[in-house]
């Protein structure tokens, strides 16, 4: 079994968000995806939801 990198998992996890629309992911900070400040670059949606972790 694989160690896991702390490192490798923030970047691939930490602030990543998949729009629910679309399936397409960007990073961006909670706190803006909450507020809805942040929009999807490929259909204009604002709901998104967290990455599921593998």
């Amino acid at each position: 079994m694989a160690t896991k990198i702390p490192a490798t998992q923030a970047r691939l996890f930490h602030n990543v968000f998949v729009c629910k629309r679309c399936s397409r992911k960007t990073h961006a900070e909670s706190r803006k995806i909450r507020e809805g400040l942040v929009k999807c670059r490929a259909c204009g949606g604002k709901a998104f939801r967290p990455i599921k972790k593998k």
